[in-house]
This record gives structure tokens, sequence and C-alpha cells, in this order.
């Protein structure tokens, strides 16, 4: 089987030469964005516009060098992203579109509109059939998004807390379902409080949307409602003390299926691209309101037709890179009884999964992880 393309660049400039938003244009024309037939064309670029209070998502920058190369070959461009099913500032469409204007995403800044994929309320989304879904046989994917032309994602490669990294296959699978779609894709589990562990801070109840977390008065004690819990995850990224613990050992690896075949959903039967950017690596995903010291140093930008091949470029670049001193990671590295995966994003948050995402999306035929590396 011949190997998937991936191209890659690093952040070097020098005085006078580059910017970086000028180095990642030459990229995907390298890569061959210009393949895609978008003359007329309506083109989703699927990003994330960070939630308010996080300072390491994408610079706006990037998305207007993505977005003018695709206004460069008759494209019409729009940046999106969809509705979140817990509470921030992204859980309906008027919230979404000020915390991405407060971000720095408006059409003054990045050339083009910015549309919320799946509505005012998140409700507005489409049924779409998984070819091959194991787990999902069709998935609920904002309108909007499938709504376009052709399909690019722009992808800030960080960690997670779930996921062990927020990859292109999350930003696509997870961030293009709507409220009901991410709702599907979290059912696998639901955690538990450890008493003995808990402090009753209640961080982990401002993540909740659901009514999942009830606090007692009386013993100063967080629990779990099991009838209003969704699974997502969000109290355990929040909890700053392992008391929050899955019941379901299998919930992340059965999240990592369901967001490799939404993913394999988004793209089948229509143009799609892919860009990368492991840069601002927080411990955390972009989804919370604050950031950590990137446990890993800025590698460089990627780009290839492949979402799979480009997930495992960046997954191996990772690895072969030095933690960050000071990070999540280093700090983990340097405790005396702490298992060492060797694995930078099990070894960052040992709870999480993401080896079963990039099997199973090659499984479906989302992609491969056999990929040549080629270098401008």
């Amino acid at each position: 089987m011949e190997k998937s393309k991936v191209y890659f660049t690093d952040f070097h400039t020098i005085a006078f030469g580059d910017s970086l938003p000028t180095k990642l244009k030459k990229l995907i024309k390298k890569a061959g964005i210009a393949d895609l037939d978008m003359d007329g064309k309506f083109v989703a670029i699927k990003m994330h516009f960070g939630e308010l209070g996080n300072i390491s998502y994408l610079r706006p920058n990037y998305a207007k060098a993505v977005a003018d190369v695709v206004k460069e070959l008759g494209g019409k461009p729009f940046l999106t992203d969809c509705n979140t099913m817990y509470p921030g500032s992204r859980k309906n469409a008027l919230e979404h579109l000020e915390c991405a204007w407060e971000n720095g995403f408006t059409p003054l800044s990045v050339g083009c509109p910015v549309i919320i994929g799946d509505g005012l309320k998140g409700t507005d989304d489409i049924e779409v059939p998984v070819k091959g879904g194991e787990y999902v046989k069709a998935a609920k994917i904002g309108r909007a998004i499938m709504d376009a032309d052709v399909f690019i994602s722009l992808t800030h490669f960080k960690g997670h807390e779930m996921t062990g990294f927020g990859g292109t296959i999350k930003n696509i699978g997870m961030g293009c379902g709507s409220r009901a779609g991410k709702t599907e894709q979290h059912c696998s589990g639901k955690p538990h409080i450890e008493e003995s562990m808990c402090r009753g801070c209640r961080r982990c109840q401002k993540e909740c949307a659901n009514g999942g977390l009830v606090f007692d008065e009386g013993s100063r004690k967080m629990h779990v409602s099991q009838d209003h819990c969704v699974g997502c995850g969000r109290c355990l990224g929040a909890c700053n003390f392992d008391a929050i613990i899955f019941d379901n050992n299998n919930a992340n690896t059965l999240l990592n299926c369901r967001m490799a075949e939404y993913t394999k959903a988004v793209v089948d039967g229509r143009p799609n691209f892919h860009i990368s950017l492991i840069v601002d690596v927080s411990p955390n995903c972009d989804c919370h309101g604050e950031n950590d010291v990137p446990i890993l140093p800025n590698i460089g930008m990627f780009a290839s037709f492949d979402p799979l091949a480009l997930d495992q470029a960046c997954v191996d670049a990772c690895m072969a890179a030095q933690p960050m001193p000071g990070s999540q990671l280093a700090k983990h590295l340097a405790d005396p009884n702490f298992h060492d995966h060797h694995d930078h994003f099990t070894n960052s948050t040992p709870e999480s999964e993401w080896k079963s995402c990039l099997d199973h999306a090659e499984k479906i035929g989302l992609g491969s992880r056999n990929y040549e590396l080629i270098r401008m």
C-alpha cells in the first residue's frame, strides 16, 4: 500500500524572511491543496476558537493564512465549530460567536465569515451515515459543516485529559458533532467520587452542564448523579486531587472509536484537506478556561490529505521531543514514585488513552498510519 504523504515545516524564521503565516501558506500549497476544486465552492475550515481565559489556542493569523489560500483558489471560506455540551462561553451560537470575536476571530481579522456549525442552540444537525461504523451508524453533525462543498480542518495539536492528545481526528469527530452528537460520543462511562480524596472544592461542579454532580453540604463531599451524568469527562480534567474515577475502564477507548467514526462521517465522499500545528502543547484541551505550561516544545506545522497519517506523524514528532521543564509532564517524570509509561501523553495524564483512536481509524478505512514525511 502506498504511503500517505505528510508535509512538514518547522517554526524557524529568519530576520526579514517569511513570517509563520506565510510559511503555512507555502506548506499547504506544497502539500497539494490547489488540487482541490474550490472554484465557487463553499469551504468549511473547522477549528477551535478557544475557551475564554485560555490563550494557547491557534492564533487567528494562521486561520487567515488558510482562508487567504482558499480565496486565491476561488473558494468561499468560512471558519466553523460546533457548540459545546458543557458550561462555558461556547454553549450556544451567540456566546460562541462572542467568544470567537473576543479571542480574535472576526471577519476582519481572518478574512472570512465565522459560522457556528450546529446553529443557535446546538440542535441544527443532520444524521450522516458512517460507512463501516461499529459503534455509530449515523453521526449527528452540524448542518452548516455538511452543507459545505469542501472540508478543511485546522488543528491545534495539544494534550487532552481523556484522549491523551487532541489532534485532527478529535478536532473533526468531536468538534463537528452537534450537542447531541457530542453526548453520543461521550456516553460510554460515568465516574464516581473517591470521598477520601475529595477536598470539597466544588471546582468540578462548575464544569458540569447536566446536573451530574451533587454536593453534600453535610459531608462536604461531591457525589455523582448517575441519572444526570452523561460521561463527558469535564469533571476529570477539573479535579486536581485524583478524586474522580471512571467506573468503565473502557470508556476512553469507546470514546476514541466513536470519534474516529464521526470523523469518517464528516470527510467521506467530499474533498477534504487537513492541517495540524504542534505549538503551545498544553496538557489539556483548549475547551478549558485556562492553560498550563506546555508539556512539549513547539515542533512545527504539518499538512496532509490523510487525517490519520497526519495524527500519526504528529504523535511520532511529539514522542521524539523532550518534555518541557516545569511542565506537568516533567513534574510527573521527576517524581520517584511515578511509573514511566515511556509515552509523553500517558505520562502527562495517566488516566487518558489514545492508541485505540488511531487503531480504529485505520480499521474503518479513515486513512493510513503508514506515511512519508516530506520536509519543506
